[in-house]
């Protein structure tokens, strides 16, 4: 299926845009980024962008005449951690006054004017719907010479989404972004406030990403949304295609020689999409993330997740039987309003029962807009800490246990990059990270190596010969 010219031409109309403007004068930008992979990626965006404005990349926020602070705002610290570091660069400020500093990212779309106000160094303020107008927006800066405050934080909800993926130095591994938003409104979550509505690519331009990034030699993808799996794109006969259908043509369509995909929500999660990672186990990767949050359905329900805790062990038995080699992790909120110690218990049996062996646990914290920030049941701080430490003490005796299968295993480890000292890093097709002596001709090549330790987080092993 060809892309439609006139979404084509949009596309190229904001790279060329871009182009013509030398707004930079090849002055450096740093961005400084945190949060989730979608943070990560908007970034090589917002990079790309700029560089196309000239522009210049820099290593540290001392070279830079650009800062951008691209934020996560999904727990409450990331915004405490915007304005402390903005607090740090006041005498780069006092010392170059015509340094200019931005915040985006989520934090940019929550907060809006509010940061400002706070943070009188901020020059202007973008939301995640913007970033293909920071040119535009930086120019505007440089043109009032920081004598007016800038804010650029509106959503274009009936906008289509396309975009091009842009990745200055791709390497051997990219995301690429398939869908933006969320339409779910879990109780705890702001990112419906601060991604907008769900908004998916074109099937098409998905694919001709892909085949793009090969031919710049990247090796692995990584498909990318708030959630992959509840994607969807109008097929030309009336009907759309699912995640599923995109996994698969991703698969069959390109050359691509991994395809990996996050972060996916159990509700959406269906046999489809079990059935064609099964058959494709060549290029997709037995890894799967998949957040269950809470153990207890009676919390479940409160959080508005849409399934309950037998549903997702249904789901998680049915993977593992058409997927015998599944390794899967997940992310789980503790304390949750009107969360108890036996709803606990629930939360610490499914990370038992499921034997994930990589876990992204957090103490709930409420977020503006949010429903449950609302609720009046909320859990004490303490008791919130206690659980999370009995978590990760749980989960870290059971981790070490998992990964001991994998000693003296030979896992395929495509290689990433190699170090000064010889020293190789390349991840296998379960996610682990691996590490062994190579030489730089290694690189992009995916190679047997036996694994000589194994960590929870990190493994290391030997070239096999």
């Amino acid at each position: 299926m060809n892309p439609n010219p006139i979404e084509n031409e949009a596309i190229e109309s904001v790279k060329n845009e871009a182009r013509s403007q030398d707004i930079g004068l090849g002055r450096g930008v740093y961005v400084s980024t945190y949060g989730c992979q979608m943070n990560v990626n908007d970034t090589e965006r917002m990079y790309s962008l700029l560089e196309m404005a000239n522009f210049s990349p820099v290593q540290t926020p001392e070279e830079a005449s650009l800062i951008i602070i691209n934020a996560c705002s999904i727990r409450e610290k990331p915004v405490h951690k915007v304005y402390s570091e903005v607090g740090r660069y006041k005498k780069m400020k006092d010392k170059n006054p015509n340094l200019k500093i931005g915040v985006g990212g989520c934090v940019g779309q929550q907060e809006k004017d509010k940061l400002i106000k706070q943070q009188p160094l901020i020059d202007f303020v973008f939301g995640t719907d913007n970033i293909d107008n920071l040119p535009n927006l930086v120019a505007q800066v440089y043109e009032t010479k920081g004598e007016e405050k800038i804010v650029n934080a509106k959503f274009e909800h009936r906008a289509p989404y396309h975009v091009e993926t842009l990745v200055r130095n791709p390497g051997v591994s990219t995301f690429v972004n398939i869908a933006k938003g969320c339409d779910n409104f879990c109780t705890f979550c702001v990112v419906p406030y601060t991604r907008g509505r769900e908004k998916s690519r074109p099937l098409s331009h998905v694919v001709m990403d892909v085949r793009q990034l090969i031919q710049r030699g990247v090796k692995e993808v990584t498909l990318l949304g708030q959630n992959v799996n509840s994607y969807h794109s109008d097929n030309g006969a009336g009907g759309e295609y699912d995640f599923a259908d995109l996994l698969k043509k991703v698969a069959t369509d390109t050359d691509i020689e991994r395809i990996r995909y996050t972060t996916s929500h159990p509700k959406d999660f269906n046999e489809k999409l079990m059935q064609v990672m099964a058959d494709h186990q060549d290029k997709i990767c037995e890894y799967v993330h998949l957040p269950f949050q809470s153990g207890s359905s009676q919390i479940l329900e409160k959080m508005n997740r849409g399934y309950t805790r037998e549903v997702y062990l249904e789901k998680i038995a049915q993977m593992k039987k058409l997927i015998p080699n599944l390794v899967l992790s997940t992310d789980i909120i503790v304390g949750f309003p009107g969360e108890t110690e036996e709803d606990f218990q629930q939360t610490l049996d499914m990370v038992k029962e499921v034997q994930f062996e990589t876990i992204f646990a957090f103490m709930y914290s409420p977020r503006p807009f949010t429903k449950a920030a609302q609720f009046t049941d909320q859990v004490p701080e303490h008791i919130k800490n206690q659980r999370l430490n009995h978590l990760f003490e749980v989960h870290e005796k059971m981790a070490f246990e998992l990964v001991k299968k994998y000693q003296d295993q030979t896992l395929q480890v495509l290689v990433e990059s190699i170090s000064e000292q010889g020293k190789a890093q390349g991840r296998s097709t379960q996610n682990k990270l691996v590490y062994f002596m190579g030489s730089p001709d290694l690189i992009g090549k995916t190679v047997p190596v036996r694994i000589t330790q194994a960590f929870p987080s990190v493994f290391r092993g030997e070239l096999c010969q």
